[in-house]
């Protein structure tokens, strides 16, 4: 799926293109690979069909810059982002991306119990209110499974 949006990295603007026409970088290509490889694709298409005028620009961000500045840098691996990115969604509070990047951290070999021990450490320091959800969310999911 090619978009009709673009952001020009020079300035950070966004360039309408007459339709049918898409321009993408190659940051937006890897980062696309990498959130399908990481959410799995059928998620990401799924996500990519519901997008109209007015998300474009966001998912374009999100493809070039959450998925490919970031999770696809040689740092840390995909398993040990996912780690971080569910004990930062719970002291958040953001239940509904916290069930996709549960999903996600299975896929990427992280385990039920590494997760519960994730979100239990996290009750410590984001508070009870926080990992109650948390492990609810966890439970929606597991049992998806």
């Amino acid at each position: 799926m090619r978009h009709a949006l673009h952001v020009d990295h020079r300035g950070g603007k966004f360039i309408n293109l007459p339709r049918g026409i898409a321009m993408t970088s190659k940051l937006h290509d890897k980062g696309l690979a990498m959130r399908k490889e990481v959410l799995g694709a059928a998620h990401v298409e799924k996500t990519l069909a519901g997008v109209d005028k007015y998300t474009q620009p966001l998912q374009e961000i999100v493809n070039e810059y959450v998925w490919g500045a970031v999770w696809a840098r040689p740092g840390l691996k995909p398993r040990d982002r996912s780690m971080i990115t569910i004990a930062m969604l719970t002291a958040l509070n953001r239940p509904q991306e916290l069930k996709t990047h549960i999903r996600a951290a299975l896929t990427n070999g992280v385990t039920k119990e590494e997760i519960s021990e994730i979100l239990l450490h996290a009750n410590v320091y984001c508070g009870a209110p926080a990992a109650v959800d948390a492990f609810r969310m966890m439970r929606e999911v597991f049992d998806a499974k």
